[in-house]
């Protein structure tokens, strides 16, 4: 992460009309981007967001276009924004001292799925997934064409694959991932925190038109790995979706890290793991590890 240079200083301090008294770095997300917690000379705390690479400038400028698109009180308030070549910056409420999960509870999980819940219903004009993301649902089929990466991670044999993927691939291709719901597309533990006014769900650079539930089966996952419950507890009857979630980590786990983002693909090896015994159950698969999960259930 860039240093908070005299010139990011005195544009945060234009930005925001203040002064910047400190800027303490926060160790959180997976992109090079800078992120900072200022203390300003009113007294007043707030959360910048800052570009480090071309890639990094694009997402805040994508996250910036869906700030001008949603309003609701499970986004955090936009305080400022300049952009740059490769530096813009983005200046949000600080969330530090909200509760930012692990641990869950039954309450925040509960919170976290009606605060779905009302993303899903919200009406406004976004890209659809497909055209900004293009399809996740050929996981399964590029680890047909090259199953190496796959299982050189450890969790699944060469037998079980050859069973498994005709099935896997066949409900992965059932998934429907167009629709009219607003999706985040990155709902994890990270990028969401218990906040007084409720559940508040950050890092919207993903954001689009989609279908609400594949949204929520991608939170799943990780959400079981940091101990809650399995998957069809929250979504049951979906070998379409858990199919789709396990495939597209199937897919990334084992490729060569992100330049940009080097601790992604260990990211996707934890929530691998749940979707995969996840697939399994839905499809009547066997198992393809032995081992428990850590965590408890909820």
């Amino acid at each position: 992460m860039a240093a908070f240079s005299d010139d990011i200083r005195a544009r945060v301090d234009a930005l925001s009309s203040d002064r910047v008294v400190s800027a303490d770095p926060v160790f959180r997300g997976y992109s090079p981007a800078g992120r900072w917690r200022l203390r300003l000379q009113s007294g007043r705390s707030a959360f910048a967001k800052i570009g480090a690479t071309a890639g990094t400038a694009e997402a805040l400028r994508r996250e910036r276009h869906i700030y001008g698109e949603l309003h609701a009180p499970f986004m955090p308030e936009l305080l400022g924004w300049e952009d740059h070549a490769l530096q813009p910056i983005m200046i949000l409420e600080d969330l530090g001292a909200a509760h930012w999960p692990p641990p869950w509870d039954a309450t925040t999980i509960d919170e976290v799925r009606t605060t779905l819940n009302a993303l899903h219903a919200m009406t406004v004009r976004l890209q659809s997934t497909i055209d900004l993301h293009g399809s996740t649902k050929d996981g399964w089929q590029n680890v047909a064409e090259d199953t190496e990466p796959f299982l050189q991670l450890g969790l699944a044999t060469p037998a079980w694959l050859d069973r498994a993927l005709p099935p896997l691939i066949q409900a992965s291709s059932e998934v429907q991932e167009e629709g009219s719901d607003v999706v985040h597309l990155d709902v994890r533990s990270d990028n969401l925190c218990r906040a007084a006014r409720g559940i508040v769900l950050v890092d919207w650079n993903w954001a689009c038109l989609g279908n609400g539930a594949l949204d929520t089966g991608f939170w799943l996952p990780s959400l079981q790995a940091e101990g809650g419950p399995e998957p069809e507890a929250i979504l049951p009857g979906r070998p379409d979706i858990a199919a789709c979630v396990s495939g597209f980590f199937a897919a990334r786990a084992g490729l060569p890290p992100i330049p940009d983002a080097p601790h992604v693909r260990a990211v996707q090896l934890q929530q691998l793991r749940p979707a995969l015994l996840w697939a399994a159950r839905e499809l009547g698969l066997p198992a393809p590890f032995v081992g428990e999960l850590s965590g408890r259930a909820i």
